[in-house]
């Protein structure tokens, strides 16, 4: 549904501001795609170009067959676009900006209606329907933007920060409706394409079945979320806490180090060692809590059991993590940060 082939814009003239550089990517149909990148990496410039409120310096766009240079206003049909920021006419009551929208799609009469009245009720904005939408908190705000978007029923939604301002229960919400949309089978049985854009890594763990990382105009990785958890250095850790051994003067000594000896334990974190008091769940006394991170990812659980069992050490709680997507987005951005910062993008970038 998305063909991203090369794709580039360079701001200004001469050497200008590369914000994306040389961009490539495919999202096919009930897909959720997670856009991902610090501020300044690129993403709402790929986004705008992708919708055609820019034009790429180089490198083509194709969304449900068209081409965004070569048909602008063909792909703006197929697309529901939420812009960053959520931009609406703050005078106009919810009611009559998604009426004005809906005209502007094309529709009226009882179609008008009853598809206002479709995604009133999917962002649940029923309570504020005749409130100006500047007296409107950022959240609500939000919610219009997405009702606008999804008015004509698109193949493709593209989402910048969707529950930027919405409360938990509110993003609860709001990513049921994306999964929702996704997966339902109304389009050409083949469910709509969705790419959203985010700071909130919980967010990509929630909605997206894929994920990729840009920083500086660039696409680092590529994959799902499985995949980029894979390759952090807390894949296949072990987080477990135990009941340390008493020394010669009754105090607990530290269990770290032989831990840290285990062949394939590459480093472990210490958490300390606490006093739990006496409870009716059980008994009190010391406990210590370590994080192993492995050597390559490779599996811990069993030398780690080996060892506690062979020492005569108590395992309270023990469990083994699929990795940390903060740790893998961290070490792709900030790579030669020091060397060269992320690509700023302009402000107002889309007419």
């Amino acid at each position: 549904m998305i063909s991203i082939r090369k794709i580039s814009k360079r701001y200004g003239t001469g050497s200008g501001i590369l914000a994306v550089d040389n961009v490539s990517l495919e999202v096919g149909p009930g897909e959720v795609l997670g856009f991902l990148g610090p501020n300044g990496a690129g993403k709402s410039t790929t986004m705008k170009m992708v919708t055609g409120f820019l034009t790429p310096t180089s490198g083509t766009a194709v969304v449900c067959g068209r081409d965004v240079v070569e048909d602008p206003v063909g792909v703006k049909a197929a697309i529901g676009y939420l812009p960053e920021g959520a931009p609406n006419y703050p005078d106009m009551t919810v009611r009559s900006f998604l009426d004005f929208i809906a005209q502007v799609r094309g529709f009226s009469g009882r179609e008008k209606h009853r598809r206002i009245d479709t995604v009133v009720d999917r962002v649940q904005l029923r309570g504020v329907l005749h409130q100006p939408i500047e007296t409107l908190s950022k959240g609500f705000k939000r919610r219009v933007g997405l009702a606008q978007s999804m008015l004509h029923d698109p193949p493709v939604l593209i989402l910048d920060e969707p529950t930027d301002g919405l409360d938990p229960n509110q993003k609860h919400e709001v990513r049921n409706v994306i999964r929702a949309l996704a997966t339902s089978a109304d389009h050409q049985n083949s469910g709509r394409s969705v790419v959203l854009s985010t700071h909130i890594l919980e967010e990509v763990e929630a909605v997206c079945t894929r994920a990729i990382i840009i920083a500086k105009g660039k696409l680092l990785v590529d994959g799902t979320p499985a995949d980029l958890r894979a390759m952090s250095k807390y894949h296949n850790a072990v987080t477990l806490t135990v009941i340390p051994p008493s020394g010669a003067g009754g105090e607990p000594l530290s269990v770290a180090k032989e831990l840290g000896d285990i062949k394939w334990v590459a480093a472990v974190e210490d958490k300390g060692v606490v006093h739990v008091p006496v409870s009716p769940a059980g008994p009190g006394g010391p406990r210590q809590t370590l994080t192993l991170v492995p050597k390559g990812g490779r599996p811990l659980l069993g030398d780690v059991t080996s060892m506690c069992k062979s020492k005569g050490w108590s395992i309270e709680t023990i469990a083994v993590e699929g990795g940390r997507l903060d740790d893998v987005f961290r070490t792709l951005t900030t790579k030669d940060a020091a060397n060269t910062g992320p690509v700023a993008e302009p402000v107002g970038g889309a007419a």
